[in-house]
């Protein structure tokens, strides 16, 4: 009988637990506020962080895609507070909620004009071995099965979450469309304006299958051994699931990201985990118009492109390797500053390109390095080697440091600067707060209100 009431007790304790880790892995979980406003210790911007805990395993959507939702009330981060879950907080009260169930591998795409969330996942295979930590750009690690594209209601599941009334997933994430193993489709995802189709990355077997037999697949290039290829995009149809392949290139694809102000216009990189002979290219999502965006010469480090505005992509020319100083490396005698280099914003239209600004000689910042602009076409933004911001009036050439955010070099990840919908802030991730100095928070900046107020002779800048 005492070895029954045992098994009884330990049976009923086992389901608790099933049970509890049900309940803390579900879509809708709220977390407490964390918001707290800070002044820069250098700047005295007031810097907003929306998450302040430290070890959360809290980082923001990469630059390329967006970053707040259609109302432009929540910001959507990836975080470890429930391992491999996206979450999102709200900016005016600081509420956390979870809003992804099953994990997701890849990008975040938020849409444009619904409260929608996009995303992949590919279910693991019976046996698969435990999850892995998401990737701090990515996600879920590599696909394991086909790849589902799941679209989350995300204004159904926040009234839901706000009024204690959560249902099932199924209820919030619905799958849209699946690709299949074979297509090897990692993640790299980018979602159309009007919200119709997704474009993404496959994998080499696949891009050979629709590679000229004459063309050149590129080797690996640099010292971290990427960058080959052949590999693809394809576009899926979100209404009826439909995949057309794109085009396919003799290189490795990287940052898929679209136009979000014109539909089927998509900007992507050979990405190489640094210098490409040729980073930044463009194509039209019927596999036309495929060309270099910017062509560059063998001393152009060029990296971090980033759509910020109707015909305009901005991107980051590098200067951080001293004249006379570097030798030639597996990377090549590149970014020493002998040659023009800043932040750059090229025209999609006429293929022009302008240097906006780029970090004083001397500096210790020494380069910029990842970049972005506002879409209203006032202002650019750019981090430098010093983990800093620095805000440029593309109007007057002014550039002022907006936050020295106590110069973390060691945080888990650069600061990846974003700017919000309105053209009044920017997003960033930011250790400032980490007594480790690694861990991250989401962080939001406001452009100050004396350089908003500024007028411009060009009714195109008011």
């Amino acid at each position: 009988m005492k070895s029954n009431s045992l098994v009884r007790l330990a049976s009923a304790v086992l389901a608790g637990l099933v049970l509890a880790t049900a309940a803390s892995a579900q879509i809708g979980r709220r977390f407490p506020s964390e918001k707290k406003i800070v002044p820069d210790p250098v700047t005295g911007v007031p810097l907003t962080f929306l998450t302040s805990t430290q070890g959360k395993g809290d980082s923001k959507i990469y630059q390329t895609h967006h970053q707040w939702t259609s109302d432009g009330k929540w910001v959507i981060f990836r975080s470890n507070r429930v391992q491999g879950q996206a979450m999102a907080v709200n900016e005016e009260t600081g509420d956390i909620v979870q809003v992804s169930e099953a994990g997701f591998q890849g990008m975040l795409c938020i849409a444009d004009h619904s409260m929608t969330l996009y995303f992949l996942r590919s279910p693991r295979l019976p046996g698969a071995a435990p999850e892995p930590v998401p990737p701090t750009k990515g996600g879920r690690g590599g696909p394991r099965g086909p790849a589902q594209i799941i679209a989350v209601d995300l204004a159904k599941l926040f009234a839901d979450s706000a009024a204690g009334a959560l249902k099932a997933s199924t209820e919030y994430e619905h799958v849209k469309a699946t690709i299949p193993t074979e297509m090897g489709a990692p993640g790299d995802m980018a979602l159309d304006p009007t919200e119709e189709f997704a474009y993404v990355r496959v994998g080499r077997e696949e891009a050979a299958k629709h590679f000229p037999a004459d063309a050149k697949v590129e080797p690996p290039f640099g010292p971290r051994g990427m960058g080959a290829g052949p590999t693809g995009l394809i576009s899926v149809n979100l209404k009826t699931g439909e995949i057309k392949f794109i085009v396919a290139v003799g290189f490795q694809i990287g940052h898929v990201q679209t136009n979000p102000w014109m539909p089927g216009e998509i900007v992507f990189c050979w990405e190489t985990g640094g210098k490409a002979p040729q980073r930044t290219w463009t194509v039209k999502s019927d596999g036309t118009g495929l060309r270099p965006l910017w062509p560059e010469a063998a001393y152009d480090w060029v990296t971090h492109e980033a759509v910020i505005t109707k015909d305009e992509v901005a991107i980051a020319i590098l200067a951080h390797r001293r004249p006379g100083l570097t030798s030639e490396s597996e990377w090549g005698v590149s970014s020493t500053g002998e040659y023009p280099t800043g932040l750059g914003i090229v025209n999609l239209r006429t293929r022009e390109m302008r240097i906006v600004g780029q970090v004083p000689i001397g500096d210790p910042g020494r380069s910029v390095w990842h970049v972005h602009g506002s879409p209203d076409g006032r202002w650019a933004v750019a981090d430098d080697f010093r983990y800093r911001l620095w805000l440029y009036d593309r109007h007057s050439g002014e550039m002022a440091v907006l936050a020295d955010l106590g110069q973390k070099t060691g945080a888990a990840d650069h600061i990846h600067p974003t700017f919000n919908a309105d053209s009044t802030k920017i997003e960033i991730q930011s250790a400032m707060l980490s007594e480790d100095n690694r861990s991250l928070n989401i962080v939001v900046v406001p452009v100050p209100k004396s350089w908003l107020s500024r007028t411009y002779n060009n009714p195109k800048l008011q």
